[in-house]
C-alpha cells in the first residue's frame, strides 16, 4: 500500500476508527453483522499497521486500545475481577515467528514452549464459583465490567452448577459459549419460518440467545460452553502451565475443545497449525484460527501487558475468504463470446492463501448499483472459492478523491460499438467476430483442459500465432506445421515438434468435448454432453430445430435459439468445413433409439456432483473425473446448489461450498467415496 504522509494517515486512521467502532457495536452490542469478521479483521489490521507508524496518532479511544464489546441494557453491571483481555492476531509464519523474536529478546535466558487451542467463534463469558457452586456468569463487556447473565447461563447444559471439587474459596473459569452449526441452521431454519429475525453467523445467535430477558427462551437453544482457562483461586495459582490448566478444567467438569496441546517448540505448533486449516471445517462448531500461548505461566505472566494484549499470546487467523484493500482502476475485458466484463485492478491483498491483485466487477450495473469508485476501499472475497469478486465499497472511508466510473461505449480492443443483446440484460457485449480478444479468448478455450486439452496451446503461445498470422479461428490450429513454428521466437525444435504431434492426438475427439470446445453460448461441458448423447454427431446436431433442441431435458428456449444461432452464422460453417478439411473427425456417439434423437443412461443418471479441494485421485485428474461422472450419467457442476448430490471434499476445502452443502443438503464425501462410486457402477 502506498506510503502515507502524516496528515493523509491521521484521515484515514480517523475513518477506519469510526467504521470499526459502527463494526464493533452492531457487532457486540446489538448482534448484527455489517460486515464480515474476516473484513472486519482487515481493517483492523490496517488500523494496528498505522498506528505503528505513527505512534503519536494513537489515541485512549481508538479500537486498538480497548476489548470489543459493550453493556447491553437490561443486565446488571459486574467488575471483572481482573481484566479479561484480547488478543493480538498473526496471519502467517512469517508474523508467528516475529512474536517469538519479540518475546525471547525480553526473557532471553528462557526456553520457552507453547500451547495451543483452537480459536473458538463464540460469546467469551467468566464464570464464578463460590465453594465449588455457580454464583455468577459474566460477559466480557468492555474487559473491565460484564454482564450478568447468571440466570442465562444456568441453562447451558455443558455448565456445571457445581463442581467436581470440594475446592472452597473462589475459582474463576473463562470460557466461550458457542452454538453448534447443525443447532445454527435448525434454530434460523424455525425463525425464517415464523416471520422473525434470522441470524448472520452462530456467534450472533448465540450471544442474542445470552442477551434475552427470558431464560425459559434461552433453555431452548442449545448453547454449549467451552472452557478455556482458570483465573481466580488458590488452586489455580498453583498450576504452572496452560496444559495443567487445561487438565484440571477437564477433571472439574467441564468440556474443552479437545483440539488443544502442548509443543516443544514453535515448527512443531506451526506444523499443526497447518495441519487443522481443513480439518477444521468438520469440527462441530466455527472457527477461524488457534490461539498460540506459551505454556509456561509463569512466563506467560512476567511478560506482561501491551495496551489491551498479553504479550505471550496471540491469536492465529487462517487466511481469510474476505478481505478490504484499495481499488486503483478499472478495465474491460472483452470475452470469447464478446462479453465485456469490467475488472478491478487492486492493490495487492492476501486473500485465502493467495495474493489476489485484480477481481472481477460483474457488469456495468453492478458497478452502477454498489456505486464502486475508482480509488475506493472495497471488500473482496473468493467467489466459487476461485475468481476473487469486489463485494462492495466502505464509502466511509472515501476522501472525497474516488473518481466516478464511466463505462465504456466502445470496444477498447477492435473499437466496436457496444451493444446489449437485449434492452433487460446486465452485459454489454462486443458484436464483432474478428475482435482479436475474442477470437484469443474463443481459442484459449477451444484449447483448454476440459474442452479439447491441448498441450502446449496455452495464452502465450496462441497470441504468438495469433501475431505471426499462422491461425486465425479454431480449425487453423490443425494445420500447424512444425517448420512454420521453428521460426517463432517461442518454439524451439523440440517444443514446436510436441505441439503439432499434441495437436495430432486430437483430430477425433470426443463429440461432446468438442461441441463444449466450440464455445457455444450458453453451452457448458454438461449440456455439451447432452447434446451429444441426443443428437449422435455433430451433423445431425447442425439439422436440429427449435422443438429437436427443446425436447432435451435441461435445454430451454434460450439455450436453443443460441446454438441455431450459432450453427446459422456463415464464419461458423466456414469453420467447420476447414475442420474436416484439417482432418478433424469427432467421434459419433451410438444412441439407443433409432430415429436419431436418443439418450444414453447411465448408472450415475440423476445424480449431481461438485468437486472442491485439491484431489490425489489414483492419478485421475479433477477433469477425468469429471468425464468419468458425466460418462456414467452424472451431472458435473461447477457450484453447490440445491440439487446437488454429493460434494467431494479433498486437500484444502473451501467454506463457502461446505456451507452451501450443508444449507441444500448435499452429501460430503471424501475422494475414497468417490471412487467407491466410480468403481461400482
Amino acid at each position: 500500500m502506498k506510503k502515507l504522509d502524516k496528515a493523509s494517515a491521521k484521515e484515514r486512521i480517523e475513518k477506519l476508527r469510526e467504521l470499526i467502532n459502527d463494526y464493533r457495536h452492531h457487532y457486540h452490542v446489538l448482534d448484527e453483522s455489517t460486515m464480515s469478521e474476516a473484513a472486519a479483521d482487515s481493517l483492523k489490521h490496517e488500523l494496528s499497521e498505522l498506528e505503528k507508524e505513527f505512534p503519536g496518532l494513537i489515541t485512549a479511544d481508538s479500537p486498538t486500545q480497548r476489548i470489543a464489546g459493550g453493556i447491553a441494557k437490561g443486565f446488571t453491571k459486574i467488575k471483572h475481577s481482573k481484566r479479561m483481555l484480547s488478543l493480538n492476531d498473526v496471519f502467517d509464519k512469517a508474523e508467528i515467528e516475529a512474536w517469538v523474536k519479540r518475546i525471547q529478546k525480553l526473557q532471553p535466558e528462557v526456553k520457552f514452549k507453547f500451547f495451543s487451542d483452537i480459536k473458538l467463534d463464540g460469546l467469551a463469558c467468566a464464570l464464578v464459583y463460590k465453594d465449588g457452586v455457580l454464583e455468577k456468569a459474566i460477559t466480557r463487556g468492555d474487559g473491565f465490567v460484564g454482564e450478568d447473565v447468571t440466570s442465562n447461563v444456568k441453562t447451558i447444559q455443558s455448565v456445571p452448577l457445581k463442581l467436581n471439587s470440594n475446592e472452597k474459596g473462589i475459582i474463576e473459569v473463562r470460557g466461550e459459549i458457542v452454538l453448534f452449526k447443525a443447532d445454527f441452521d435448525k434454530l434460523n431454519a424455525k425463525l425464517e419460518a415464523s416471520g422473525e429475525k434470522v441470524y448472520a453467523n452462530p456467534r450472533n445467535l448465540a450471544a442474542g440467545t445470552i442477551r434475552q430477558l427470558d431464560s425459559a427462551l434461552v433453555a431452548k437453544r442449545p448453547l454449549q460452553f467451552f472452557a478455556y482457562d482458570l483465573m481466580e483461586g488458590e488452586y489455580a495459582e498453583g498450576k504452572n502451565t496452560h496444559l495443567g490448566v487445561y487438565k484440571r478444567l477437564t477433571e472439574l467438569g467441564f468440556k474443552t475443545s479437545g483440539v488443544w496441546k502442548a509443543f516443544e517448540d514453535i515448527d512443531s505448533l506451526e506444523e499443526n497449525i497447518a495441519n487443522w486449516e481443513t480439518k477444521r471445517k468438520e469440527l462441530k462448531f466455527n472457527s477461524d484460527g488457534f490461539v498460540i500461548k506459551i505454556d509456561d505461566r509463569r512466563a506467560y505472566q512476567s511478560l506482561g501487558i501491551v495496551g489491551k494484549a498479553p504479550r505471550g499470546a496471540v491469536a492465529f487467523k487462517y487466511p481469510a475468504e474476505q478481505s478490504t484493500t484499495k481499488l486503483k482502476d478499472i478495465f474491460i475485458s472483452i470475452g470469447r463470446t464478446g462479453a465485456a466484463t469490467p475488472v478491478a485492478i487492486l492493490e495487492p491483498v492476501n486473500l485465502d492463501g493467495s495474493t489476489v491483485s485484480m477481481a472481477t466487477l460483474h457488469n456495468a450495473r453492478e458497478i452502477e448499483r454498489k456505486d464502486i469508485r475508482v480509488g475506493d476501499t472495497v471488500i473482496v472475497e473468493k467467489a466459487g472459492d476461485i475468481i476473487p469478486a469486489v463485494v462492495e465499497p466502505l464509502i466511509e472511508l472515501r476522501t472525497g478523491e474516488e473518481v466516478k466510473y464511466k463505462f465504456p461505449d466502445d470496444c477498447p480492443e477492435c473499437s466496436t460499438k457496444l451493444i446489449k443483446l437485449k434492452l433487460e440484460d446486465a452485459v454489454w457485449r462486443c458484436p464483432n467476430n474478428s475482435c482479436p480478444a475474442r477470437i484469443s479468448r474463443k481459442i484459449q478455450h477451444f484449447a483448454a483442459r476440459g474442452a479439447m486439452d491441448i498441450e502446449g496451446m496455452g495464452e502465450k503461445n496462441i497470441e504468438a500465432l495469433l501475431n505471426a498470422r499462422l491461425i486465425t479461428d479454431q480449425a487453423d490450429i490443425f494445420k500447424l506445421k512444425q517448420a512454420e513454428l521453428e521460426e517463432l521466437e517461442r518454439f524451439a525444435e523440440l517444443s514446436a515438434k510436441n505441439l503439432v504431434e499434441a495437436i495430432a492426438e486430437k483430430k477425433e475427439p470426443e463429440l461432446a468435448k468438442f461441441i463444449f470446445a466450440l464455445g457455444i453460448r450458453q453451452v457448458g461441458a454438461q449440456t455439451a454432453i447432452d447434446l451429444a448423447n441426443n443428437f449422435g454427431s455433430l451433423e445431425k446436431l447442425s439439422e436440429a430445430n427449435l422443438e429437436n433442441l427443446t425436447e432435451i431435458d435441461g435445454v430451454g428456449e434460450v439455450v436453443a435459439e443460441s446454438i441455431l444461432a450459432w450453427f446459422g452464422d456463415q464464419e461458423n460453417q466456414e469453420m467447420l468445413l476447414k475442420f474436416k478439411e484439417f482432418g478433424v473427425q469427432p467421434k459419433e456417439v451410438k444412441l439407443n433409439s433409432g430415429d436419431g434423437i436418443g439418450s444414453i443412461a447411465g448408472k450415475l443418471s440423476g445424480k449431481s456432483f461438485v468437486i472442491t479441494g485439491s484431489l490425489s485421485l489414483s492419478g485421475m485428474s479433477r477433469e477425468e473425473a469429471a468425464d468419468k461422472i458425466r460418462a456414467l450419467g452424472g451431472v458435473f457442476q461447477s457450484s453447490v446448489g440445491k440439487g446437488t448430490t454429493y460434494l467431494i471434499a479433498g486437500g484444502k476445502v473451501g467454506e463457502s461450498k461446505l456451507k452451501k452443502a450443508e444449507k441444500f443438503g448435499t452429501e460430503v464425501i471424501d475422494e475414497k467415496e468417490l471412487l467407491d462410486l466410480i468403481n461400482q457402477v
